[in-house]
């Protein structure tokens, strides 16, 4: 999970720097670039693309075009870190959904870490709300079904292969995004084209070991490392982007970081 959370930080960077094209036409690269490494290693492997539990599988896919579309869509009508704090409550519904549909068990410490994650991610922001009711819808939803996909991939366990569950979200994304980006497409650069494809190269990764992990441990124990995202992506910040930290930010990272170590602490014991 540690390399997932690695990899959809380099691949966010990424799409921040291309914010200047169309959603759609980002989305339907996300997806091209991963299709590359996929179909041909499915092929390779004589995996079934239809894989056996087509239902789940579909839901699966569904999912994340719908959550993926919402997100970057909510970037129209919200401040970037705005949108991204309040996407990482999906962390929050993937247990509560867990506990409802697997009926995996939840140490009542481990709410109240969660909360104080959230907080902590509140905190990293500075409670920064701004923003109409439409972006907060959308990024919700977008939280939401993030929170039923974590839920699904564990349903789906190790019957499926982490190639299959990946193929079935990126080939739903390209045919919605390829279709939804024609009247809006602009031809990008060499440059531009090529960074367009490392968002599926780097999504490509982070999907692959998002999914192993969720198929081998608990979603408690998983989703709470989702977390570090948030941490990973304010050091690029700072890096890469000059920005500067407050009080309430370094408070913010530290209550995260504490809750995901304590959190792993408890799962594992």
């Amino acid at each position: 999970m540690i390399i997932s959370v690695l990899a959809f930080t380099v691949m966010n960077t990424i799409v921040k720097y291309l914010v200047g094209y169309n959603v759609y036409q980002i989305v339907f690269f996300r997806s091209l670039g991963t299709l590359f490494f996929t179909i041909p290693l499915l092929l390779k492997l004589n995996i079934s693309v239809l894989g056996k539990n087509k239902n789940l599988l579909l839901l699966r896919g569904v999912l994340g075009v719908l959550s993926l579309t919402c997100f970057f869509k909510s970037l129209n009508f919200l401040p970037l870190g705005t949108a991204v704090s309040l996407r990482y409550t999906a962390p929050i519904f993937a247990i509560l959904f867990a506990a409802i549909f697997l009926k995996e068990k939840v140490k009542n410490v481990q709410w109240i870490l969660f909360l104080l994650a959230f907080v902590g991610v509140l905190f990293i922001k500075n409670f920064g709300l701004e923003g109409n009711s439409i972006g907060l819808t959308l990024v919700f939803i977008s939280a939401v079904c993030l929170g039923l996909i974590f839920v699904v991939i564990r349903k789906l366990g190790v019957s499926e292969h982490p190639l299959v569950i990946i193929n079935y979200f990126m080939v739903l994304t390209c045919i919605f995004g390829g279709f939804m980006c024609v009247p809006y497409w602009v031809t990008p650069s060499l440059m531009d084209t090529l960074l367009f494809l490392s968002i599926g190269v780097f999504g490509y990764v982070g999907q692959l070991y998002m999914t192993k992990a969720f198929q081998q441990n608990k979603t408690s124990l998983v989703s709470s490392i989702k977390y570090l995202e948030v941490v990973f992506s304010l050091f690029v910040g700072f890096l890469f982007f000059q920005e500067a930290y407050s009080v309430l930010t370094l408070i913010g990272i530290a209550l995260v970081l504490f809750s995901v170590v304590a959190n792993v602490y408890l799962s594992r014991k």
